[in-house]
């Protein structure tokens, strides 16, 4: 199994696609305002607080208010908010919580007029991002996530994954933690933390808690809404919760990413830098690696499978229905291994798709009926299997007696949509055609001007891949012809991302030649 990690730096903002093997599983897009992303601690102000729904309205700077219940409060509200009260005040002038007296914690099943009123300075993190015509959720339990650790004020407790198994390294990361972790701060034992040196861990706590002391001083004399600590960018955050022996590469296509990169490589894994690697090929990023094909496939409403199957994919503005279709495949053992087969390759693509979209709420798939118990069993089993490695909060529930499998997953962020139709490219979407017969001949005639009027030393033609196969199929290809008649080579690339008709010349320095 290897990851990899693609950043393509492009028109104001930053792609990242995360490959598994090759193959796309995540997809994000960083623009350059990150407000109100997931982990952001904000100083807001209490606008409304509604008994009936239990929660209340804050103002965080977004054009919405956002919300908070009374469940995402967090036990130890009342000592944050005494914090964050005698911080503003100045009575706490130190971060440091070694004499800092907590408050007794809030109860479960309170109410929240008890604990919040109106106009009330409150110190809250976004949970989820704004999504549709709704404000970020947000919860008062602020913590600080790091690379083994996630550092939660106002507690003693620590806590371990529980994919940690082994007895014994429970136990020694527990001792571990609790003779470095100051006082009045619990700590949530993450698992890349397994076998790891206590150095690490204590560096690790190290920058958790400067940042909690850079969100104190921010803090200090601040109005409300503010900002008060910004989480790191996609990419590192990325890397902070994945990188790991698995992690082949990252690839980056801009100087200054790349250094940043590299810097926090070697902050985190020292022995993982060389990793990183400067991509300064002449063809577009995502196109080197095949993610602008795999976006285009994806994306769209009808996504295909190996086998010549699909997926249909339909929403709405409550949920995500799919349904399942075997196509033109075909199993000589029955249609009841068939179906099965079908329904195994749906699940592990429809577990991709998923995680690449970022789809959440209520997903209900309608897999291809199956007679046989066992096979319904199976395809359940598998459907969770594949569904492991998504790091959202999901839940799964058999097939239905109609053979559907209904799913919930956490949706903490917009969900990715990207458009994978095009404008028509012969009418350029007016609905009249003109003649395209002679589109090659077009294409010769320019390369012609290029190389004997203009005298270009260096031509690359750029064009849609069936263009790329008709100009280079045949012994004695058109491709050939060139290189006899003007002495010439002049390599033809297939680029996936163009349109049938769109068609450019590139000189050595991978630089547009214009007409």
């Amino acid at each position: 199994m290897n990851y990899e990690l693609v950043v393509d730096s492009r028109g104001g903002s930053v792609w990242l696609a995360l490959l598994k093997d090759g193959k796309l599983i995540e997809l994000h897009e960083e623009r350059g305002n990150t407000d109100f992303a997931v982990g952001d601690i904000y100083h807001g102000k209490v606008r409304k607080v509604v008994p009936s729904l239990n929660a209340c309205f804050v103002d965080v700077g977004y054009e919405k208010d956002a919300f908070l219940h009374y469940l995402d409060l967090g036990p130890q509200f009342n000592s944050l908010n005494k914090f964050a009260q005698h911080t503003l005040q100045g009575k706490q002038n130190v971060a440091d919580l070694l004499y800092f007296k907590t408050e007794v914690d809030i109860p479960k099943d309170g109410k929240i007029t008890e604990v919040v009123s109106s106009s009330q300075n409150i110190l809250v993190q976004v949970a989820k991002e704004p999504i549709s015509s709704k404000g970020p959720r947000l919860s008062a339990e602020v913590t600080l996530a790091g690379r083994y650790l996630v550092l939660v004020p106002f507690s003693e407790k620590v806590s371990i994954s529980q994919k940690i198994k082994e007895p014994e390294e429970r136990e020694r990361l527990r001792d571990i933690m609790r003779d470095i972790k100051p006082k009045n701060f619990g700590v949530i034992i993450r698992t890349v933390a397994r076998e790891k040196k206590i150095e690490e861990l204590d560096n690790d706590l190290k920058a958790l808690l400067n940042k909690w002391k850079k969100m104190h001083s921010n803090l200090m004399n601040s109005e409300p809404p503010r900002r008060v600590l910004g989480e790191i960018n996609k990419a590192s955050s990325l890397l902070r919760d994945l990188l790991n022996g698995d992690f082949t590469n990252i690839h980056v296509n801009d100087d200054t990413l790349y250094e940043q990169m590299k810097s926090y490589v070697s902050s985190i894994a020292p022995d993982r830098e060389k990793i990183v690697k400067h991509y300064t090929g002449r063809l577009d990023i995502f196109e080197k690696f095949g993610i602008n094909k795999q976006i285009k496939a994806l994306f769209g409403k009808k996504v295909p499978m190996p086998s010549g199957g699909y997926l249909i994919i339909e929403h709405t503005e409550a949920m995500h229905v799919v349904d399942v279709n075997s196509g033109n495949r075909k199993d000589a053992s029955g249609q009841e291994s068939n179906a099965l087969a079908t329904n195994l390759e749906a699940a592990e693509e429809l577990a991709r798709v998923l995680q690449l979209r970022d789809m959440g709420g209520i997903i209900a798939v309608d897999f291809i009926d199956m007679h046989q118990k066992e096979n319904n069993k199976i395809l359940y089993e598998k459907m969770r299997e594949f569904m492991k490695s998504d790091r959202a909060k999901h839940n799964i529930l058999p097939p239905s007696k109609f053979g559907v499998v209904e799913i919930t997953r956490q949706r903490v962020r917009p969900e990715t949509d990207i458009k994978t139709t095009e404008k028509c490219p012969v009418c350029d979407g007016t609905g009249e055609i003109t003649a395209s017969i002679l589109f090659a001949d077009e294409i010769e005639n320019n390369l012609a001007f290029l190389l004997e009027d203009k005298r270009e030393k260096y031509v690359e033609l750029h064009v849609h891949p069936y263009l790329e196969s008709f100009f280079k199929k045949g012994v004695l290809s058109r491709q050939m012809k060139w290189w006899l008649k003007y002495k010439k080579w002049v390599p033809v690339r297939g680029i996936t991302d163009h349109h049938f008709l769109q068609y450019s010349f590139k000189n050595k320095q991978n630089e547009e030649i214009t007409l």
